[in-house]
């Protein structure tokens, strides 16, 4: 879906001055809330208030994000680190994508945009009741679409000169190093160096995505030989199949795609 009511919020609070925003829930809140950091004129990109500060209360089942960020996760130290933690200037990603009325449209993350399983789960779980929590439809969501996901070809273009292409299982376009509850999927990934890093997991059969995805939790997976990381600025993302994406835990669209990185556009509060 598209963001909503934390993104308009976010963005009237800082038009009229407010100097720190706090994201209080997970991961899909905080894609959310930053999404009121910037305007889109004329397709560039542009900060509503370019001194605000953003801090992260993590209440969510995820958590992804505030790994990278080094916040814990129980509310006391996550107070502290609003009062005593570090301000640092980070890199915020800008997703061009198709929504789901087929229309051109822009989102913006701090962590990580990925496409191929990931959104089918995404999808399945938005389908899904959620009648019994959210950790239990993730669960069953995500063991039906790895059941049932066959590997779409892809065409990526990065920085404009280096492509790859193939069928993938799932790509990973990384700002923040955590996703999916904790897979370690870009343990190189740096929020502040102004590049991402591209972890293709390519034409994986079902044994490979079955053991490798025991290794991901431990960032032991690129050493897979289907498994190829590439850095850059831009990635550009096209296939001739319905290939979904998954921002943060929601499905907003499918390819084709580009992905920007945006150096130094967001201060947050972060633990040392």
């Amino acid at each position: 879906r598209e963001p909503g009511d934390a993104a308009r919020i976010a963005r009237e609070a800082l038009a009229a001055g407010f100097g720190t925003i706090i994201s209080v829930g997970g991961d899909g809140t905080l894609n959310e809330v930053v999404n009121g950091f910037f305007r889109v004129e004329s397709g560039n990109a542009v900060p509503v208030n370019p001194e605000a500060v953003l801090g992260v209360v993590p209440r969510g089942t995820g958590g992804d994000f505030r790994r990278t960020l080094g916040i814990p996760r129980d509310l006391k130290g996550a107070v502290e680190i609003l009062k005593r933690g570090k301000v640092r200037t980070i890199d915020t990603g800008m997703l061009e994508y198709v929504n789901h009325r087929d229309r051109p449209s822009v989102r913006f993350f701090l962590n990580i945009t990925s496409f191929g399983v990931g959104g089918e789960v995404d999808e399945r779980v938005n389908r899904s009741s959620k009648l019994l929590g959210g950790k239990i439809s993730f669960f069953r969501a995500a063991l039906a679409a790895t059941l049932v996901y066959r590997n779409k070809p892809v065409r990526l273009k990065v920085d404009g000169e280096k492509e790859w292409e193939g069928k993938i299982y799932n790509v990973a376009v990384a700002n923040g190093q955590y996703f999916g509850g904790g897979m370690w999927v870009a343990p190189a990934a740096e929020l502040d160096d102004g590049v991402f890093d591209i972890v293709i997991m390519g034409d994986f059969s079902f044994f490979d995505s079955l053991f490798g995805g025991t290794k991901i939790y431990r960032g032991r997976h690129l050493g897979h030989p289907k498994v190829h990381v590439l850095r850059g600025k831009r990635v550009e993302a096209f296939s001739r199949e319905r290939v979904l994406l998954d921002v943060d835990g929601e499905q907003p669209g499918r390819l084709p795609a580009t992905i920007s990185i945006l150096p130094g556009s967001v201060r947050i509060r972060a633990g040392g």
